[in-house]
């Protein structure tokens, strides 16, 4: 067994590799059992956060002599929603709720880690999932804006010769945007086990506050702002 400086590196692996299986939480018995994933538990401890939340802030909403709560609510969703519409442009307007949702819980997910949970994003399905979502909108948005006879020209476009092209890199763009996201965020999560298992008193918590803060942020920024770009390029007018 190798060791230096008294740490074991097998302990050290075994360790990172426990960290990082996806664990069972209970199973569905269902024809052979369906598994539910840690990462679809904590989901679903998100969306029941952000229900209550908003069951809470929409309420006694007023034209007139609106409460501090409301204005701030506003002034939040109207910066998101010019935010957006920056990106997206003003065809893509419709899809904004869609780019708001997905970032309010990529940034929880990755949020949620400083509270002792594990972040869904962790989970390859779940990155995976999001990208397919992302860019099935993104397609979506295409075909409603140009027609579907138009979009399968614009496969064609600006020569035919790069139709195979354009077809595959339909494919290409959910593939980059689930590795993108899952690699930063695996990547964070495994220096910050490293930083806890080396030196687990001090040192991780100012690199908690860049890793499972900002760069949690960050990734969640990244995910929704390529996702806008796609979408500005499939709804605007040729």
């Amino acid at each position: 067994m190798n060791e230096k400086g008294g740490i074991h590196t097998e302990e050290i692996a075994n360790d990172l590799l426990e960290a990082l299986n996806v664990h069972t939480v209970f199973t569905i018995p269902i024809g052979g059992g369906i598994p539910v994933y840690e990462s679809v538990v904590v989901t679903w401890i998100i969306m029941a956060v952000f229900t209550i939340l908003a069951i809470i802030l929409v309420r006694n909403l007023r034209v007139e002599n609106v409460s501090k709560k409301q204005l701030a609510l506003e002034s939040f969703v109207g910066f998101l929603q010019n935010f957006f519409e920056g990106s997206v442009g003003e065809n893509g307007r419709r899809y904004i709720p869609y780019l708001i949702t997905v970032a309010l819980y990529i940034g929880a997910s990755n949020l949620i880690g400083i509270l002792g949970f594990t972040s869904p994003t962790k989970d390859m399905n779940v990155t995976a999932a999001l990208a397919l979502i992302s860019i099935v909108v993104v397609e979506y948005a295409g075909i409603r804006q140009k027609g579907f006879k138009n979009w399968l020209k614009s496969l064609a476009q600006p020569l035919p010769i790069l139709a195979p092209i354009n077809i595959l890199e339909i494919f290409i763009r959910p593939l980059s945007l689930c590795m993108r996201l899952f690699g930063n965020v695996l990547g964070a999560f495994v220096v910050m086990e490293l930083l806890k298992i080396l030196l687990p008193v001090f040192l991780p918590v100012p690199f908690s506050l860049y890793f499972d803060v900002f760069d949690g942020l960050i990734q969640a920024y990244v995910f929704v702002f390529l996702t806008s770009l796609y979408l500005k390029e499939a709804v605007e007018e040729e």
